[in-house]
């Protein structure tokens, strides 16, 4: 009897971590050829290894100079928005913001947003934009730059928008897309900024990321 007891008992615990094991299943690792072609850049498109987030040079909230050394060795949500957009930008900076609380005491998690309007959205604006949002200055950069670097990172790094152009004064982009970057600078996933459940989804994906 005692030996059926101890088999059934291994046999529950060994359901239990195949359980775990299943619900901990790492995240994929996105590259170019995995995205909608509509939004990858066409010189990128057959692109299905290796792909990384480009070195970027940016001006956050406070004035000071933001780079992939910032997020060297970290996890980040990254996001395209503009202080004057009255439609989906307040949802997603709103979303950030408890993922900001969530995740307040993890150093390895951090945030950045991204102007897609510079030339309106200057380093003042952003700091009383940052002030109002309760931003954390250790943890989210609310940044503007150069709108052809910028415009770039959002079409041929971040695969955040379906539009076409080139960064010129014409060129404008609108997206509810949050990327998660891991420490290695690929992406895990895409994510619907404006939407509670795929909020649900992310914060269960960066903990994952936090355990492997």
């Amino acid at each position: 009897m005692k030996i059926i007891i101890a088999y059934f008992l291994f046999f529950f615990i060994f359901l239990g971590i195949v359980s775990c094991n299943q619900n901990q299943k790492q995240l994929p690792i996105y590259n170019p050829a995995d995205f909608n072609p509509e939004l990858v850049d066409k010189s990128l498109r057959n692109s299905n290894k290796n792909h990384i987030v480009a070195d970027f040079e940016l001006i956050n909230q406070n004035g000071k100079k933001i780079t992939q050394e910032d997020y060297k060795d970290k996890i980040y949500v990254a996001d395209f928005f503009f202080t004057r957009c009255k439609t989906i930008c307040p949802i997603m900076t709103d979303n950030i913001g408890k993922l900001q609380e969530i995740f307040k005491t993890d150093a390895d998690i951090m945030f950045l947003s991204i102007s897609v309007t510079p030339e309106i959205d200057s380093v003042s604006v952003l700091l009383e934009y940052a002030d109002k949002k309760g931003v954390i200055d250790s943890k989210w950069n609310v940044t503007t730059g150069n709108k052809k670097h910028i415009y770039k990172l959002a079409r041929k790094s971040y695969f955040a928008v379906v539009e076409k152009g080139d960064g010129g004064l014409q060129d404008f982009i609108h997206t509810t897309n949050f990327v998660l970057v891991d420490k290695e600078k690929q992406i895990r996933g895409i994510y619907d900024g404006t939407d509670f459940k795929e909020m649900n989804r992310l914060i269960k994906d960066i903990q994952k990321l936090i355990l492997h």
